[in-house]
């Protein structure tokens, strides 16, 4: 380019440039808007997930959380029931809440330690068929149903914002129809767990599943049902403070980057999406230690029947709470928690995380 040409180009480049330098009434200052629209960055859009996909991601959430925690699910089973609780609650508790809690992480080692020699391999792994069968459609349901009612509610209720009372909604009623859907397979995986015959009672979840037909009645398939909408007060109070911590982040990571998604870095995402993970784990806590003398209940519901009698030793909900604190204390009531705690929180945190990412992945 000659110097003429760069003149030129200079000069050309000055008057372009002229009316946004003086600082009279035609001044950048008094433009209206509409004359800078060019300047502003667009507004990132966000597409809506589809119902769908939070049916699959929720799925294999469930069933990826539940492969890796299953050795855990089945301690706290039998520390839950009560044909277990005497078997292993040999040692007395001390009153000071710290040693108490290295107690029950020994104890919970020492029942996996011991399934492992007496039982087998196999046994830390007891249940696991039908408990797949059982969270993959569990799962699937409630994130579909959870994720649909909270669309539908925001959209025609309340101007598209998100609020607390649409989470809280949303999770009882996702809650509701995931216990109605699931107990079978809960029950059946219950008995599996609790069958210490080393098979020769249950062949198989198939065996079990005609057994109770075929001893119990179909009803029988939906014996702690009462209990399991109980628990949909955890799973309800899990989703509003998952969803509290997870507006935080939200509004933190806003602060901090903006709109604008290219903004942040790969670090950026990761220390994001772990903070969710890590929010559904904490939410998960705080909703178990509340609620948790349900799951014991619901286990008793589910137990087999005495084989002295054949008939059911707990009857009902509330027959269940009074017999349990009667002849075991409330104590009892909290049997199972150390391991159910470090099964349930990771499993939120790895079953969480894990649907983020196949629904992004998808989405």
């Amino acid at each position: 380019m000659t110097q003429k040409e760069r003149l030129a180009e200079l000069e050309r480049d000055a008057q372009e440039s002229y009316s946004f330098l003086v600082s009279d009434e035609k001044s950048s200052t008094f433009r209206s808007q509409e004359e800078f629209k060019e300047f502003k960055q667009s507004p990132v859009e966000k597409t809506p997930v589809k119902p769908w996909v939070h049916f699959v991601a929720g799925g294999i959430g469930g069933m990826v959380g539940a492969i890796v925690t299953c050795p855990l699910d089945v301690v706290k089973t039998r520390l839950q029931s009560d044909v277990y609780h005497a078997m292993y609650n040999k040692t007395p508790k001390s009153a000071n809440p710290v040693i108490k809690m290295f107690q029950h992480l020994k104890e919970t080692g020492s029942v996996i330690r011991e399934l492992y020699v007496s039982e087998g391999s196999r046994a830390l792994f007891k249940g696991l068929g039908p408990n797949l069968v059982g969270v993959i459609p569990a799962r699937s349901i409630n994130f579909f149903t959870y994720g649909s009612t909270k669309e539908f509610l925001t959209s025609n209720f309340n101007q598209g914002q998100e609020a607390t009372w649409i989470h809280l909604a949303a999770g009882i009623n996702a809650g509701f129809v995931t216990s109605t859907a699931t107990n079978p397979i809960w029950l059946i995986k219950t008995r599996l767990q609790l069958d210490k015959t080393k098979g020769k009672h249950y062949k198989s979840s198939w065996d079990c599943l005609t057994h109770v037909i075929k001893h119990e009645g179909f009803s029988g398939l939906y014996k702690g049902l009462s209990a399991s909408y109980l628990g949909g007060v955890e799973s309800t109070l899990q989703w509003v403070l998952y969803e509290q911590m997870r507006m935080f982040i939200h509004r933190r990571s806003l602060a901090l980057h903006g709109d604008d998604p290219s903004s942040k870095t790969t670090r950026d995402h990761i220390i994001e999406w772990s903070a969710r993970s890590g929010a559904a784990g904490a939410a998960k806590f705080i909703a178990s230690l509340i609620t948790y003398p349900h799951e014991v209940v619901r286990t008793r519901l589910r137990q087999a029947p005495l084989e002295s009698t054949g008939k059911p030793k707990y009857t009902g909900l509330i027959q269940c709470f009074k017999l349990v604190l009667k002849e075991e204390g409330l104590a009892s009531m909290y049997g199972g928690l150390t391991p159910h705690l470090l099964r349930t929180v990771p499993n939120s945190i790895i079953m969480f995380g894990t649907w983020e990412l196949v629904v992004r992945l998808l989405s």
